[in-house]
């Protein structure tokens, strides 16, 4: 049996125990889902360096993969920046699969087998987000979080797209923002004189001399063995370990679970750099006419271990003036919004000019639709930016210093003045990312950056993504190289003017 019928089966086990109800709707997904990430599987084979694949060739209105072992891989034309699942069978040698698992399994190339187990659980959670999903398509969200559960399938170009790895069937109908429940995070607590904790740590947070870390009941249960006496319900967003108080602050807790490429902590570092970020943050954002706005972390614990630390942070509703609302990037494409024409290349041109000018100033953004959020009028239009998360910036030290702003102390990997670094941080994730899922093909994509890069600032920078290949995050070649650190890259084919395959 191959994993992916094994990963649809244990879902199917536990659904029949925990939700029987859901069973037929889950069975009912299961094609589509497997479509999904079948066709984001095929973008990664179709465009990332993987050592095996030796030649790729259009062929007959369609793209041949020459292996490097003799054999050949044939599907449909890919479009880089397409979302959907368009997708539905490709061929090895003589025979044809509809199962990405089934699929990377007969590959057979190295390590194959363990992400043929991610995608196996890729496929069985999409289909289990699609069929257990409580919010209406039609009803318009009023608070953040809930534009955050309009996200179901996750991000739109990595096969792991919706891999939740050691979360049951109840956890994840218990914790994914799509199902709309509230999550009961434990106060673990933790006396005061064993943690280093930066900006304000609120009160209610502290007692008796200790720190109460908030916790992910999953952390909690998997990882620390331990529960606090003291709950504090709030609603999950798009990151699974990142949370909405009600009336207050998001807080993002510690998670070391496989979510889409990496397990992510809270390191010692990254609680001790939050405030200066957080200045660094505001520093760049007001040399961009209001343009952009940064969301401040208020307060960060870090409790003797990454796998015991949480941040709090401004919720981006704070910068929502009357009738405005702030959306995820990643929830654009969820709702029918009122848009008047031009919208997408109003929001392009707003979108760059944001980005470049504070890749000018020093400051690269990991700017991806999860990251990044638009404020729109009461009309419907783009007018300022929000960004959250700055755990992941790139910062150049010289372009600092040519517009007078001081380095601050950051930790070492945020620290680079390779153009390249630099670059691939901010076109990898908002043009490759950000605005290609917004646009959801490369020719709409392409029209956007046709009415936006006239208007902007000839810059070093700006050249290069209008003349080069634009970087991506090779997800696939990560997934496969499970013993190289860090972030691997592709070129893709630059909208502009490159002919897609």
């Amino acid at each position: 049996m191959h994993r992916s019928a094994t990963a649809e089966a244990e879902i199917t086990a536990e659904l029949t125990d925990v939700r029987p109800g859901l069973v037929p709707g889950y069975t009912r997904e299961l094609p589509g889902a497997r479509a999904a990430v079948l066709t984001r599987l095929w973008r990664g084979l179709a465009y990332e360096p993987l050592p095996w694949i030796g030649h790729r060739e259009p062929v007959d209105g369609g793209l041949t993969l020459r292996l490097a072992d003799g054999r050949r891989l044939r599907g449909p034309r890919t479009d880089p920046y397409a979302t959907g699942a368009y997708v539905t069978e490709v061929r090895l040698g003589g025979v044809a699969y509809d199962d990405p698992v089934r699929l990377m399994t007969d590959l057979a190339v190295p390590h194959s087998a363990g992400f043929a187990a991610e995608l196996g659980h890729s496929v069985a959670s999409l289909a289990l987000s699609r069929a257990a999903r409580r919010v209406p398509p039609q009803e318009r969200p009023r608070r953040d979080w809930e534009w955050e559960q309009r996200v179901v399938d996750g991000h739109p170009f990595h096969p792991n797209c919706r891999a939740r790895l050691g979360f049951s069937v109840a956890e994840q109908l218990a914790y994914g923002p799509e199902h709309a429940s509230l999550v009961e995070l434990r106060l673990v607590p933790v006396p005061a004189g064993e943690c280093l904790v930066t900006g304000v740590w609120p009160q209610w947070l502290r007692e008796a001399g200790r720190v109460m870390v908030p916790v992910h009941p999953w952390q909690a249960a998997h990882v620390l063995k331990r529960t606090g006496e003291r709950r504090v319900a709030a609603h999950p967003l798009m990151a699974l370990r990142t949370l909405a108080l009600p009336d207050g602050p998001h807080i993002k807790t510690a998670l070391s679970a496989r979510l889409t490429s990496s397990v992510r902590d809270i390191s010692r570092g990254s609680v001790a750099a939050s405030a200066v970020l957080s200045d660094l943050g505001e520093a760049v954002a007001a040399r961009t006419d209001g343009l952009l706005h940064i969301t401040r972390a208020l307060g960060a614990v870090y409790a003797g271990s990454p796998d015991l630390a949480a941040v709090l942070r401004e919720s981006p509703e704070e910068y929502a003036r009357s009738g405005e609302r702030v959306v995820p990037v990643a929830a654009l494409a969820t709702t029918e919004l009122p848009r008047s024409p031009g919208w997408l290349n109003r929001f392009t041109r707003l979108a760059l000019t944001v980005g470049l000018r504070l890749l000018e100033l020093g400051v690269a953004l990991e700017a991806h639709g999860q990251n990044l959020l638009v404020v729109l009028s009461p009309d419907g239009d783009p007018v300022r930016l929000v960004y959250r998360d700055l755990a992941d910036l790139r910062v150049g030290p010289a372009r600092l210093a040519r517009h007078g702003l001081p380095l601050p102390e950051l930790p070492a990997r945020m620290v680079t003045d390779d153009e390249r670094t630099l670059r691939r941080k901010l076109f990898g994730s908002l043009v490759a990312g950000a605005l290609a899922g917004t646009a959801g093909s490369g020719p709409v994509l392409r029209s956007a950056l046709e009415s936006a890069v006239p208007d902007l600032v000839r810059t070093p920078d700006m050249l290069a993504l209008r003349d080069e290949p634009l970087p991506a995050k090779a997800l696939t070649l990560m997934r496969l190289s499970p013993r190289t650190p860090g972030d691997q890259w592709t070129e893709l084919p630059n909208p502009l003017h490159d002919t897609l395959l």
